[in-house]
This record gives structure tokens, sequence and C-alpha cells, in this order.
């Protein structure tokens, strides 16, 4: 780091993408199935414009998702993925006077946004099975980040609940991460119309199978959706490019593909779960594409890397109430089935 970076930050860390070999990957929470074969012939198509600018306002796309979502275009911001989106929340809604407020155990981007604004925050902890306490939330004046179903426990908090958080702070922001609501949850999108200090996130990166494409969108007041709009056209406001657009506007157009490929998961992830718990592995109950586990047979940074060296990519993290769980992504049968050999090989090595 240079000597005239201004920052004190502490920056996120991104699943690894490696290279060096080849590995069943289920470390990042990506859908193992590609976009939509109609999404892909929409986006081709855009790419003979890709010498003029895209449309700022994303203005098909935007009533796209109104439409499919039961809301208004004036309803909705598309972003750079939504990450972006989140940024901009703590941006907008965030300061001195309105600290911020989440999970202890919750997405790992929120405390590095949080960072970066310069906004102070409160990490609110689970309760001893690692679930939301809603009353926690009640009156708290600040502006709450609530990732659900949350990561990395994948578990799912009612929409009546996440109402009931918005009723009790009638005065600041609620932002509902839904970045995995179609797997299992009941979304808050019709929530908006009843709490104007609702903000709901969504993202093309899991169920809609564009990762790397990275769109997502932000669902709120029409109040809301224009101050995000100030904090977009203060950056970037061509932040969504053509191709994404257009992709994201096909993916809406097949509905059927992304319902199919969400109940594909949701078949794999019980299969993997029940698979797990038959060795003795504790399984959280996700309503998310991934499951977060751990055994007493062996710690989580060991499975970790033995897994790893197997072949088999999870995700593993260091905090100290969680480090013995691994959370894994959930692919397809195949994928899920290599997972198990890779776990059976590892068990029996820890029984010799």
């Amino acid at each position: 780091m240079s000597r005239f970076f201004q920052k004190s930050l502490t920056p996120y860390v991104p699943g690894e993408q490696p290279g060096e070999r080849e590995y069943v990957k289920l470390n990042t929470n990506e859908s193992p199935f590609p976009p939509s074969p109609a999404a892909l012939a929409w986006a081709e198509e855009h790419t003979r414009s890709a010498n003029l600018y895209c449309d700022p306002e994303c203005r098909a796309l935007r009533e796209a998702i109104a439409e499919t979502l039961g809301a208004a275009p004036e309803n909705v911001l598309p972003g750079n993925g939504s990450d972006e989106i989140l940024n901009f929340a703590f941006q907008a809604f965030c300061g001195t006077d309105k600290p911020a407020a989440f999970p202890d155990l919750t997405y790992g981007f929120y405390p590095v946004f949080a960072g970066l604004n310069g906004v102070p925050y409160r990490e609110i902890p689970l309760d001893a099975a690692f679930r939301i306490v809603p009353e926690d939330y009640y009156g708290l004046n600040r502006t709450i980040f609530i990732a659900n179903p949350n990561a990395p426990t994948g578990l799912l908090l009612p929409a009546e609940r996440i109402a009931q958080i918005a009723a009790h702070n009638p005065d600041s922001v609620v932002v509902v991460d839904e970045a995995y609501i179609d797997f299992g949850g009941e979304s808050c999108a019709g929530l908006i119309h009843s709490f104007e200090n609702l903000l709901v996130v969504q993202t093309f990166s899991k169920s809609r199978s564009m990762a790397g494409a990275r769109l997502g969108f932000a669902l709120g007041s029409a109040a809301l959706i224009a101050d995000l709009n100030t904090i977009k056209y203060s950056t970037n406001p061509y932040n969504v490019n053509s191709m994404t657009q257009a992709l994201g506007l096909g993916t809406l157009r097949d509905p059927e593909y992304t319902r199919k490929n969400c109940a594909a998961i949701r078949e794999n992830r019980a299969y993997a779960a029940n698979a797990l718990r038959a060795r003795g592995f504790e399984v959280l109950d996700s309503a998310a594409n991934f499951i977060f586990a751990r055994t007493q047979a062996i710690s989580g940074g060991a499975l970790y890397r033995a897994l790893k060296a197997r072949g088999v990519l999870v995700r593993r993290f260091d905090k100290p109430r969680i480090q013995d769980y691994n959370r894994i992504t959930i692919g397809t049968r195949a994928q899920m089935d290599a997972l198990l050999r890779a776990v059976d090989g590892v068990l029996s090595e820890e029984r010799l």
C-alpha cells in the first residue's frame, strides 16, 4: 500500500477463484446452470450496439422487474450487482448521526461498506441457534441491514417478522438483502407498498444464473429510489451495461427456466443435507442455495483443506463462533455426489 492511501480499511475477501486446477467449485454460491438460452440470445442481439452508451435509466429492465414483482418502475433501481446497491444504501441512508446496524454473523460486505463510507455501526448478536431476534432491532434509530436468508447460515426470517422490524423503526430505513430469497423464502417485495422505510435488494447472480454479468436491483418507495438515484448519478450513471441489461430482461422473459433451476437446487439441497446428516454432520435448515455444516469428526479448517486437496472447494470463515462450520454451495447432483465422495475419503482417513 502506498504512502498516499487515505483510508483505513479492511477490505472484503471474496471467495477463491483459483485457476491452477479444475475444482468442484462449491464456495461462492454461484448457480451451476448457465443463463437461459433465450436470455443469451437477447444479450447477443445487443452486442451490436456496444459502440453506444447504455440506457442509464435501464427503462426496459426496470419495467420488467416492476411487472415481475408487482411494483411500478419508479419503485425499481437496477445496479451493478446488489453489492453496488447496498453501497449506495450505506451512502444514502447512513451517517454519523444515523449509524448502521446488522447481525454479528452475516454478509461480510456490511462492515466493509460501513468502513468505506465512515459509518459507525453496531453488530447485533444472533441467538444461540444462529437466528435473528427481531425484537433486538426495535427502536434502534439506526439504518438496519438484514440478509434474508442470512449468510452464511442460510436461515430465514419470515416476511411478517421483517414487517415488524420496519414498523418499529418508522424513522429509519430497513434494508432487506434478499440475494437468496428464491430458494425457499417469501420475498418482502410486496411490503414496500406498506412501509415507506423498507428497501428490498435482490440480485440476478444466484437464482437467475448471472453472477458474472453483475446485475442487482432495489425495490422501495419512489422517494427511497430517488435517493439512491442521486447517489448513482453522482458516481456512475452508466453503471449497468447494455448486454447485462439485455441479459437481465431476457431472463425475466423466461421465468420457467429460473423456476426449474430453483427447484433443482432445492432438491439437491435436501439430498446433500440429508446425506451429510447421515454421516454425522450438523446441518442448519437452509432456505438458500448453500448449506452450513460441521462435524465433530474433524475441525472446520482441516475439513476445508482436505476437501480442497481432493478438488472440492467450499467456504470457511474464521470467526470463532462459526470456525468449525463450512458453507457449501448447492450445485448439480453430480457435484453433490463428488462432494460426498470427498467427504467420505476425508472421514475414512480421520478414522485411521
